[in-house]
């Protein structure tokens, strides 16, 4: 009768202790579940802030520490929306907040890359300063520098050309580098043949070819753009 009883008790002590564990254990699990639904509310209320244009209320959202890397249903993060609307002010807010600068879509496109393909000067400079990675490439496997040169943006060409450990003469999938991009995909017009100038003066290899071998000297002769021909043979391109 005693081990009877001495083993109800004991019983009953585990029961009680299963209890207290099961309940704190379910207690942890709501606050965690709680803080996730938070955590997805204000990234909500993040991503609409910044589809509405509002900085004052990105301000206010941003007090409140949230992950900012956080993607959408395109893979988006909200740094990345702003750069794609061009609100340079919400962007610059949420850099120094800390979002990543390299964080690359659905389609591979990052802060810095499309930035510096649609002439963004501002942003290209603010993703210099907060880490931009050079060996994130674009879906066509080209640094900011390639799309910039072929669309003309001579300041970020300029200011990516003479940025330290910049890759100026990386080729892209298609064969092509900055240098072979503005000759080949221009007007020959003065813009690019600035851009020619501002590449050749920071240091680009001037005869590296295509993927048939035909480099940009022999594509500038062959487009008739003779303003170029004498900036690359001037600079010793064969």
């Amino acid at each position: 009768m005693k081990s009877t009883m001495t083993s109800i008790k004991n019983n009953s002590g585990l029961l009680s202790k299963l209890v207290i564990i099961i309940v704190l254990i379910c207690g942890c699990s709501s606050k965690q579940t709680e803080s996730k639904l938070e955590d997805m509310d204000k990234n909500k209320a993040l991503f609409e802030a910044v589809d509405r244009g509002d900085a004052t209320m990105v301000i206010k959202i941003l007090q409140d520490k949230l992950s900012l890397e956080i993607k959408n249903e395109k893979g988006r993060t909200a740094l990345m929306e702003a750069v794609y609307k061009t609100d340079n002010k919400i962007a610059v807010l949420l850099i120094t907040a800390g979002a990543d600068v390299n964080a690359q879509d659905g389609i591979k496109n990052s802060p810095f890359l499309y930035a510096g393909a649609e002439g963004n000067v501002e942003i290209v400079k603010m993703a210099l300063k907060h880490g931009a990675n050079f060996k994130i490439y674009n879906r066509y496997g080209g640094t900011a520098l390639i799309p910039a040169a072929e669309k003309g943006h001579l300041e970020v060409v300029k200011l990516l050309v003479n940025t330290p450990n910049f890759p100026i003469d990386h080729i892209n999938n298609l064969g092509w580098t900055a240098l072979l991009e503005a000759v080949l995909l221009s007007d020959g017009g003065q813009v690019h043949i600035d851009i020619v100038a501002a590449l050749i003066k920071g240091g680009c290899d001037v005869n590296i070819g295509d993927k048939n071998g035909i480099t940009s000297l022999m594509h500038a002769k062959k487009q008739g753009y003779t303003e170029m021909v004498k900036l690359l043979e001037q600079a010793g391109a064969k």
